[in-house]
């Protein structure tokens, strides 16, 4: 099916509301947490998590996932959601952990009362978005899916 939003779309959703629900399975059994995003951009979905949780160890042995980014602007009935499902590269970069520990300080003493965790920065870079609202909540399988 022809979509009717592009990726730069799906960017510009992401950004705006980057509070998510991301959803993991372990062992066929599925965890869903509220995450912060913290990046989109033509590469993909940025996140980051310390090892001193389990979602590390979850992306490691199953690096499948589903995001869902909420936008209740519109009102109880008229809200939108994004969600994006696909495999997370986990990244080994310098660069990225200094730009991630500039933008956001407050990880500089999580990591300092945790000295033996390491930081884990993950994104999702291929998939497939779909967005949905009340106004297509029985059409779900109508509704276009972007690769991404």
């Amino acid at each position: 099916m022809q979509s009717a939003f592009s990726f730069s779309d799906a960017v510009s959703f992401a950004t705006q509301h980057p509070v998510v629900w991301l959803a993991t399975s372990q062992a066929d059994t599925p965890h869903v947490r509220g995450m912060w995003m913290w990046f989109a951009d033509e590469t993909g979905f940025y996140f980051h998590t310390g090892s001193m949780k389990r979602l590390g160890q979850q992306l490691r042995e199953n690096p499948k996932v589903e995001a869902a980014f909420h936008d209740p602007s519109q009102g109880q009935g008229q809200s939108r959601m994004m969600r994006v499902s696909g495999t997370v590269e986990l990244l080994d970069d310098p660069s990225l952990r200094t730009r991630l520990m500039a933008e956001r300080a407050w990880l500089a003493p999580v990591f300092e009362a945790y000295p033996d965790a390491t930081l884990d920065i993950f994104r999702i870079p291929h998939g497939e978005i779909q967005f949905w609202s009340m106004a297509v909540n029985c059409r779900e399988r109508e509704q276009p899916v972007l690769p991404f």
